[in-house]
């Protein structure tokens, strides 16, 4: 049993992680349903139960006595060993669930903490945005009253509109933050009655990606839902072994005693099932047989799926990092230079205090588009780190054989 992590405002987003997939109900979930098919791998080989029999023997002198006795069922050992297979390959594809449930709890924290950083950016550059109109505001109010400078009552209008925009912007801004704080505290496994976590610090910053070549190569071998179907393949394909094995017999044997006999006779019993309904037999390896072209059918439909939505996510990584290279290298930079030639007019009494509040908008509001672009980046990200089984931080106590499944447990027979 794993402890949770001890979360602080300054706590790494990897612990953030861990602390949704050691708490959040879903992968407890996945995991439960992986462990009860593990252990009904014993069951599925197993020999059925014998069974205490007990038969009334009623004599012609209205004597009653009870025959007790007892019969066992025997399954051929290629029908028990097929349906260990099944129940085995069943138990790969609730792995394969558990693991893909791990990696879209720490996708879908990451991406709350994603749309949360993203929020608090934007909080923080609209209330910049916000001080910095009110101080223009107050210059041309100066301005204007001492008839010092070039201000109208049309500039301090605009400013005025300027104002109240902004103002309505972080009114909705601090409604989506209290929206994205409580995704966030779902996405790490809490309820609305527990008490809120250290709400994360951490930037909202670019992820590096693995070379194009290598992310397809690495898709291909470890995409959770990829995996998840290649094991229900196999599951079908054990599904018509034991469908096959449905045209051998069965057998029961036992024996019972005369409980009013001396000396007590032991009388033998035995019991062999008739498979003759070669119809039904049919349709039984039919229907598996179709079970398992339907489950290939879903793994090649997942293959083509994988590189359509890969594509997609690349494209907008790839065009998200185009705009915010354009933004850092020839936007912002030309754009700062501007505010800071109509500060010095200003203050040179060239421009009125109107110009100031005109490039430093638009500065900021750069700095908006820029922001709303890595989110959307980082969100892409996320869904490719996914689709790579990389999503959740390495060393997850959960995560350990995420790659193949775990050995089945010591107590189960060979």
């Amino acid at each position: 049993m794993h402890s949770l992590p001890i979360l602080k405002p300054d706590s790494p987003a990897a612990e953030y992680l861990r602390f949704a997939l050691l708490k959040h109900p879903q992968v407890e979930a996945a995991y439960d349903d992986w462990r009860a098919a593990v252990e009904a791998i014993t069951p599925a080989r197993s020999l059925a139960d014998p069974q205490l029999v007990a038969q009334p023997n009623i004599t012609s002198g209205n004597t009653l006595a009870i025959m007790p006795g007892l019969m066992f069922d025997f399954m051929t050992r290629g029908k028990r060993a097929a349906m260990g297979r099944e129940a085995a390959a069943a138990s790969d594809v609730a792995y394969r669930e558990y693991a893909a449930a791990v990696m879209r709890t720490a996708a879908g924290a990451r991406k709350a903490w994603i749309e949360l950083a993203y929020v608090d950016e934007a909080l923080r550059l609209r209330e910049d945005s916000l001080r910095t109109i009110d101080q223009s505001l107050a210059l041309a109010s100066a301005e204007y009253s001492t008839g010092s400078g070039p201000a109208t009552l049309e500039a301090q209008a605009l400013l005025l509109n300027r104002s109240g925009e902004q103002r309505v912007d972080l009114a909705a801004l601090y409604d989506r933050r209290a929206a994205a704080r409580v995704r966030f505290k779902s996405a790490l496994g809490l309820g609305p009655g527990d008490p809120d976590p250290p709400w994360p610090s951490f930037p909202l910053q670019a992820t590096p990606l693995p070379p194009e070549g290598e992310l397809w190569g690495a898709a291909e071998r470890v995409n959770p839902e990829l995996a998840s179907m290649r094991a229900m393949v196999d599951m079908a394909v054990a599904g018509v072994e034991v469908a096959r094995a449905s045209r051998t017999p069965d057998f029961s044997a036992g024996a019972m005693v005369d409980s009013m006999a001396r000396p007590l006779p032991l009388r033998p019993s035995a019991a062999v099932t008739l498979p003759v309904w070669r119809d039904k037999i049919a349709a039984i390896i039919a229907g598996a047989e179709a079970k398992r072209d339907a489950a290939v059918a879903r793994l090649g439909a997942e293959q083509v799926n994988l590189a359509a939505e890969i594509a997609q996510m690349l494209y907008m990584v790839r065009e998200a990092d185009r705009m915010i290279e354009y933004f850092d290298g020839v936007a912002l930079p030309n754009l700062e230079r501007s505010a800071a030639s109509s500060g010095a007019a200003y203050q040179s009494g060239l421009g009125g205090a109107a110009m100031i509040p005109e490039t430093q908008l638009m500065v900021l509001g750069m700095r908006l588009e820029r922001i709303e672009l890595l989110r959307q980046r980082e969100t892409s990200v996320t869904d490719l780190l996914l689709m790579l089984a990389a999503v959740a931080p390495p060393g997850s106590p959960l995560l350990a054989g995420t790659a193949s499944p775990p050995p089945q447990p010591s107590d189960l027979p060979p």
